[in-house]
């Protein structure tokens, strides 16, 4: 071993000048190492010593770089087994490091455990990277109310920064007896753009509806809720669709039972006035379909109401009304009434005995089993030339009702007992004060007149106005209502009270006027009203200011009174002038009549704050300013419907919506022919007349 040492050392130092074979073992000349001999040991094991080293340290890198060569490549095989091929990894001895980024928490893990059956757990560095989540979207809030008369339930999610408690206590204030029960959840999100003005719907529409079921969401009210009737229906529908939230979505589906109809009573007339309907009942569609052609084929026109109820006794309603439509038809004068099962066929005297005996046999030949007919030609005394008056030896009870609302009583009664039944049901129907009586007593009427004196009264009640004359035989009712379904109501319950038999005739006619469902307040309608009693009555000014007369004031009440039934309306008040006088004072002046009147209709508590006050002076005449009515007619105030309001008022009428128009525009023309008249010269101009 020594020797091959110093051959080593002579192959790295080699021979130099002079070195003899014995270099090295002693002191040489030259560049000799003297001192060797004497470290030659130690130096040699030295050497050896970090020989070892470096082989051992050679060894066990080579044997490092193989075993992690081979976790790598199996960490990597089973990564791409799982599908996982995003996973990169590293090895650094025993230790393997996965970095990547995973698509969830769950990817993540599947990573780190894949990488765990080929290496310990402990050993695995994770360093994956997890995506960015998408942002949680806030939920949608939504609230369901259910209710059934005093039970209310309420679910569904809301805004956290919104009470619950503050919705259960508006809900209880509806009724002291309410009971609530609050399934709400809350969720900390802002609250959406519009929420708060739907929840707020949402929550009268629950107060006005006993039986409804109301879905309210940021941008859309959903409505569905039971009527007693469809007059109730109707009003309940026109209120919601009136106060709901300009932007809002609001469904509002209401529907009325079938209303029970007993008797149930249909009665077709055809007299001098023509072919009608006084009461019409079906039970389904296809039957009044069937019904109202009868009714047609016998002359009947015009929109004909005919209530589809339940209550019908016979499947085969629909025939024998028909059948009863067309026999009546064939003798072309009378009335057909059925109620139930009973069919009475009433003809006046001026038909033959023959012809009705012959219709009436085949009416009931053709007529179901179950109806059963009675067929009655009146006297002469039942005729028209009868009906047309009576005489004052006639006895009879009259029930009639004026335009002012007073009602008279006049007429026989048969003691002291039926006359003061009879004022004390008109009273309580009409009211203390607006009953008139001229009462006389006659021991000697018929049986059962003062029931029908109080049926008489009832039936006045039925109508806003008219007169029910009561006769031995027969009731005349005549009258105004603002009910269509007056006329089937009165039949059905004169049918109910005197039996199928009975004879009466009914002319009741119907006035839009009076009906307070077609009358209810509309932009359109607010706009007429306020034109028509402005053409009745100017408002007038005290010469040459923009105080309103004191004549004026009755007026003023009046516009007051229907802008506070309408509510808020977007309105321009426009002033005018004639041409007298500057044009700069006439526009002026205009202008602060116009705000005069907007203060006077809020001093009388009308809503104005969407009113806008503009003058126009003289630039548009509707008369000749030449002459004093017309320069009296150019003076005035007009209302004009703007904005919303105005479209409103056109939808209501079927138009299409119209822009401002020109007076808005020509009134800037007219400010700006004013600003050019001022920028003339100074020239002295002749003193004008003031306005008026």
């Amino acid at each position: 071993m020594k020797e091959q040492i110093l051959q080593l050392l002579r192959r790295v130092f080699g021979r130099g000048p002079g070195r003899g074979p014995n270099w090295g073992r002693g002191r040489a000349s030259g560049f000799g190492l003297p001192f060797l001999g004497r470290y030659t040991a130690g130096l040699l094991m030295a050497v050896s010593f970090a020989l070892a080293l470096a082989g051992s340290f050679g060894a066990a890198t080579l044997a490092v770089r193989g075993i992690e060569h081979v976790v790598a490549r199996d960490a990597e095989a089973v990564l791409a087994e799982k599908g996982l091929a995003w996973a990169e990894v590293a090895t650094d001895g025993l230790l393997l490091t996965l970095r990547g980024e995973a698509a969830s928490e769950a990817a993540r893990f599947r990573a780190l455990s894949a990488v765990s059956t080929v290496v310990a757990a402990e050993r695995v560095i994770d360093e994956i990277r997890v995506a960015a989540s998408v942002e949680i979207a806030p939920p949608r809030f939504q609230m369901e109310i259910l209710r059934n008369g005093l039970d209310i339930s309420l679910i569904g999610l809301i805004p956290a920064s919104l009470s619950t408690d503050a919705i259960v206590s508006r809900i209880e204030a509806i009724d002291p007896e309410i009971s609530v029960v609050n399934m709400l959840e809350a969720a900390d999100h802002p609250v959406p753009f519009g929420w708060e003005q739907a929840a707020d719907f949402g929550l009268r529409a629950l107060a006005l509806i006993p039986s409804s079921k109301i879905s309210v969401s940021a941008d859309q009210v959903e409505v569905s809720g039971l009527a007693g009737s469809e007059r109730q229906r109707d009003l309940w529908r026109e209120q919601l669709m009136r106060e709901r939230p300009r932007g809002l979505i609001a469904s509002i589906s209401i529907s009325a039972p079938r209303p029970v109809i007993s008797p149930f009573t249909l009665r077709f007339v055809m007299d001098e006035v023509g072919a009608r309907f006084d009461a019409c009942a079906a039970d389904s569609t296809e039957a009044r379909a069937a019904i109202l052609r009868a009714g047609r084929a016998a002359g009947a026109q015009g929109a004909i109401e005919c209530v589809i109820g339940l209550g019908s006794p016979s499947p085969r309603w629909q025939v024998a009304a028909a059948e009863a439509i067309g026999t009546l038809s064939a003798l072309g004068e009378g009335s057909v009434t059925l109620a139930d099962m009973d069919v009475s066929l009433i003809v006046p005297h001026g038909i033959a005995p023959e012809a009705l005996d012959r219709a009436a046999a085949e009416l009931e030949q053709r007529l179901p089993d179950v109806f059963s007919l009675q067929a009655v030609r009146l006297p002469p005394d039942g005729d028209d030339a009868t009906r047309a008056g009576v005489g004052d030896d006639d006895i009879e009870f009259v029930a009639s009702r004026g335009e002012d609302g007073v009602v008279l009583l006049r007429g026989h009664l048969i003691d002291e007992r039926s006359r003061e039944a009879v004022q004390a049901l008109a009273r309580a129907e009409f009211g203390m004060n607006a009953v008139r009586a001229n009462l006389r007593i006659d021991p000697d009427l018929p049986e059962g007149w003062p029931v029908r004196a109080l049926l008489a009264v009832d039936m006045l009640g039925q109508m806003d106005q008219g007169t029910v004359r009561m006769r031995r035989d027969r009731f005349d009712i005549r009258g105004v209502t603002g009910d269509a379904a007056t006329p089937d109501r009165v039949s059905r319950l004169m049918t109910e009270r005197l039996g199928s038999g009975a004879v009466f005739a009914l002319d009741i006619r119907y006035d839009e006027q009076l009906d307070p469902v077609a009358m209810k307040p509309t932009p359109g309608r607010c706009e007429d009203w306020i034109a028509q009693v402005v053409a009745e009555q100017k408002i007038t000014f005290d010469p040459g200011s923009a105080t309103i007369a004191r004549a004026a004031g009755r007026v003023m009440d009046r516009l007051a009174e229907i802008l506070r039934d309408c509510g808020r309306l977007e309105m321009e008040v426009a002033g005018h002038t004639d041409s007298q006088g500057r044009l700069e004072t006439n526009m002026r002046l205009s202008q602060q009549r116009a705000e005069a009147v907007i203060a006077g209709l809020l001093a009388r508590g009308a809503l104005v704050s969407d009113f806008v006050a503009k003058g126009y002076g003289p630039e548009f005449p509707v008369a000749d300013n030449s002459t004093a009515d017309g320069r009296e007619a150019n003076r005035r105030i007009e209302f004009r419907l703007i904005g919303a309001s105005a479209a409103a008022a056109a939808a209501e009428r079927g138009e299409a919506p119209q822009p401002d128009t020109a007076p808005a525009e020509a009134r800037d023309e007219t400010e700006l022919e004013i600003e050019a008249r001022a920028a003339e010269s100074d020239t002295p101009r002749a003193p004008a007349r003031p306005a008026r």
